[in-house]
């Protein structure tokens, strides 16, 4: 389980072809200080498994499943991604319940930067509307944040400064694609009425 408040910004060093996905290698500074194999460490929102490290990487392996629903096999060298470890037992909860467990990815459809206001637009499949509340929780990339206004088809977010700072939404484009996961209290509670 995780928080959705990303704790910092690491960067792909390699994704390599496996037999089964992908192997990652991601450098970083902060999620190590108490890293070891078997960790998960979400990137991107995605839960991952520590299974190698080093003093500024870790690696973990992608199978086809993850990279068939999220945009981990988009990433290249270099991708800046969003990095929180596990929560503990006890901890803050700052964000929100994430599991890591992404539901789909949606498009940047619309980004407003006017120097005070910093919102985004994100289209996704029409299916996941009924997950969906005005000033509910979304998670996108990783990263917990509140629905500002919802359509059929797209929802907004409005960022603000700190959020820019630490995380790599500064890095936000119209096109992209990034990875979505609905809040878990709303998966559980459409659940139980069908």
């Amino acid at each position: 389980m995780f928080t959705g408040l990303v704790e910092e910004t690491g960067r792909i060093v390699s994704s390599t072809p496996t037999a089964a996905g992908r192997r990652l290698v991601v450098s970083a500074q902060r999620v190590l200080e108490d890293a070891a194999i078997d960790h998960s460490i979400a990137v991107n929102g995605v839960c991952l498994t520590v299974v190698d490290l080093t003093d500024t990487t870790f690696s973990a392996d992608v199978i086809q499943e993850t990279l068939s629903k999220t945009t981990i096999g988009m990433l290249g060298q270099g991708a800046v991604v969003n990095l929180e470890r596990a929560m503990r037992l006890g901890d803050r909860l700052g964000g929100h319940l994430v599991q890591g467990h992404v539901d789909t990815t949606g498009t940047v459809d619309v980004i407003v930067d006017d120097g005070n206001v910093w919102e985004m637009w994100v289209s996704f499949p029409a299916n996941y509307r009924r997950l969906l509340i005005p000033v509910g929780s979304i998670t996108i990339d990783g990263i917990s944040l509140t629905v500002a206004d919802l359509e059929p088809t797209r929802l907004k977010v409005a960022i603000i400064p700190h959020t820019l700072d630490v995380t790599n939404l500064r890095h936000a484009h119209v096109g992209q694609h990034v990875n979505l996961e609905f809040d878990m209290m709303a998966k559980y509670a459409v659940r139980f009425e069908v």
